[in-house]
């Protein structure tokens, strides 16, 4: 399994944590103990409605799985939220104060610059750790101690490829946001895309940047087959527009995932001819979790959309986890290679790395306006879009 070096900076994090006491010494109070969850994730910030979806998710996710008692085997669960505010300097502080106070298991992460943060904290400290919507590649196999209960870029990518009936000779460009995010996209896509046969290009705009159109300039004249939109975040709207404004979307084959629904409008009369890959969507799935997910986040007031299944996800896997007792290495045996029934359907922990293997969606976007909804067009199963093995 690959790791990854710990920073010096990180040593300090660690040696910081390890001065409170170990997280064993602080929730090893018999039996009887609560069961410590700590839940970093972006409340508020530029992915605050990612975070959301996540919250209102795990919330659902962890009343089924401990059939509503909020307890496992006996035991409460104690589950504490704090906002990194899409910072990672702040993600990492709330993890060193959460793992201090014998939190042994750490979940959350919304975006993937904070979910590589984090990771070595979990494997150092010997706690737990599942990442929610980050969708970084690097977070497969990046230690024994880290898993994920969302998908990852790769299988976004071998779902776009499945819109393509010969990448040979075409020409690829990946529009997408200068981060850990976009960065991955352009890898993945370069990997897959470059195999088959296809030349891949990439043009990476600053996330901050609010004036998208000489990036979309850039676009268009690259003169591309097809571009592959990787954007996350409040600018997405000004990144459609700026790309209808160059011609783009009438031109040139765009595939991009499907994002949440406030975006369903931004797309107008282009939405048609945009083909979109997704991870989830209201409605994507019918099997019975999908609808106990449903109904439990619209008792609550809240909305299933994009981000909401990795939270009930991360809720079951946590439940199983805590069920195999207080030991870490126990918890990590009961989640590799554990088949289970999701929201999506199947899902399994790849026991090499940690890969969440799952299905994923082919969608369209029908109607305009707040008349716009996606409507499923295909599920591609788990074992067509698995991503390779970490290494």
């Amino acid at each position: 399994m690959r790791k990854t070096p710990l920073t010096a900076a990180f040593c300090a994090v660690v040696l910081a944590v390890s001065a409170c006491g170990s997280p064993g010494e602080a929730a090893g109070g018999g039996e009887d103990a609560p069961i410590k969850v700590g839940i970093v994730y972006s409340a508020t910030g530029p992915l605050a409605s990612y975070g959301e979806q996540y919250k209102q998710g795990f919330e659902a996710g962890l009343d089924h799985a401990t059939d509503g008692t909020m307890e496992i085997d006996g035991r409460p669960v104690e589950v504490e939220f704090m906002d990194d505010a899409g910072d990672p300097t702040k993600a990492v502080s709330a993890t060193r104060e959460l793992i201090g106070t014998g939190h042994d298991i750490i979940a959350g992460s919304t975006a993937s610059g904070i979910a590589v943060q984090v990771a070595p904290l979990a494997e150092q400290n010997d706690v737990l750790f599942v990442s929610g919507p980050a969708a970084t590649d690097a977070i497969s196999g990046i230690n024994d101690h880290t898993f994920r209960s969302g998908r990852q870029t790769y299988q976004d990518i071998l779902t776009a490829s499945t819109f393509m009936e010969d990448p040979e000779g075409a020409e690829v460009l990946v529009f997408a946001q200068q981060n850990a995010f976009g960065q991955d996209n352009v890898s993945a896509v370069t990997e897959v895309l470059e195999a088959e046969g296809a030349s891949v290009d990439s043009v990476l705009a600053p996330p901050d940047t609010t004036d998208l159109t000489p990036f979309a300039e850039q676009v268009s004249q690259a003169e591309p087959d097809l571009v592959f939109v990787a954007w996350a975040g409040e600018t997405a709207s000004a990144m459609w527009r700026s790309l209808d404004q160059q011609g783009i979307l009438d031109s040139t084959e765009v595939v991009t995932g499907l994002d949440i629904k406030p975006s369903y409008p931004i797309f107008g009369e282009a939405g048609g001819s945009i083909s979109f890959l997704s991870h989830y969507f209201d409605g994507a799935s019918d099997t019975e979790l999908a609808q106990v997910m449903k109904e439990s986040v619209e008792a609550g007031g809240g909305t299933v959309d994009l981000f909401t299944p990795d939270g009930f996800t991360a809720a079951q896997m946590i439940v199983h986890a805590a069920g195999a007792g207080d030991d870490v290495q126990d918890r990590i045996g009961a989640l590799e290679g554990w088949t289970f029934d999701g929201v999506k359907g199947e899902l399994t922990i790849r026991a090499e790395d940690h890969a969440l293997v799952q299905p994923m969606y082919q969608v369209e976007l029908v109607g305009e306006g707040e008349d716009a909804h996606p409507e499923l067009v295909a599920e591609i199963p788990a074992a067509d879009v698995e991503p390779a093995v970490a290494e």
